[in-house]
């Protein structure tokens, strides 16, 4: 059985875990139960009715979120030369073509959060997945981070696009801001994101796709969220 410290089992004292939340008792729980002494991310969780081994029912893409996500993350951009000065100018950390798909390979080289490539490139890179693949690294069309306007997914990127997919077990996990934000701009980022997700039910599902949505800070407890209070 799992333990908790002392400062989980005080906060969570503050939740009913059987009643679901309206979303801004739930956004002031979630920052009032935070245990960390950093800012902690704000966290999303859905559990969703799809059967994560037929690839109809799987979800995968990206979004921006309106009020970005609290955190800087470093983009690689691997392209030609041709895409590589409009990068620089969108603010890419890393802007090059096989010089750090060899940096990669041979010196264990991951300074960076997200890599993003051009389709001509992808060839290339592909001999990097069983390395790329298991960190999530491997750049995917379906989130935008195999383009041919590489620039525009990193302006994306720097200004808090998250990428989202089902896991083994039907969830989609993301995250929705800092403990730090405003009630308002964590309250508009879970509603842009609920309402993204619930737009994205596969027509293979039948019935209520989201089951349950919970939130959560960085080691917190899990708020559940009443959906009906997402307007």
């Amino acid at each position: 059985m799992k333990k908790f410290g002392k400062k989980y089992v005080e906060v969570a004292k503050k939740i009913d875990k059987n009643k679901a939340y309206e979303i801004n008792e739930a956004i002031k729980l979630v920052k009032s139960t935070s245990i960390t002494k950093f800012d902690s991310t704000v966290e999303v969780a859905f559990n969703l009715n799809v059967d994560p081994k037929k690839a109809d029912q799987q979800l995968r893409g990206s979004v921006v979120l309106p009020k970005g996500t609290g955190k800087t993350r470093k983009v690689l951009v691997i392209t030609n030369d041709s895409a590589a000065k409009k990068c620089i100018e969108a603010k890419a950390d890393y802007v090059g073509g096989e010089d750090y798909i060899e940096k990669i390979e041979k010196e264990n080289w991951f300074d960076f959060d997200v890599i993003v490539a051009t389709p001509d490139m992808m060839a290339k890179l592909g001999k990097l997945g069983k390395i790329l693949g298991p960190k999530g690294l491997m750049p995917n069309p379906k989130t935008n981070t195999v383009t041919t306007t590489p620039e525009k997914t990193v302006e994306d990127i720097k200004k808090g696009m998250i990428e989202y997919k089902t896991d083994t077990y039907g969830n989609v996990h993301s995250i929705i801001g800092k403990v730090s934000f405003s009630d308002e701009d964590l309250k508009e980022n879970l509603t842009y994101l609920v309402k993204l997700i619930i737009s994205s039910k596969p027509q293979a599902v039948k019935g209520n796709f989201v089951e349950n949505i919970t939130i959560s800070s960085t080691m917190g407890p899990g708020i559940k969220l009443d959906i009906n209070s997402i307007d």
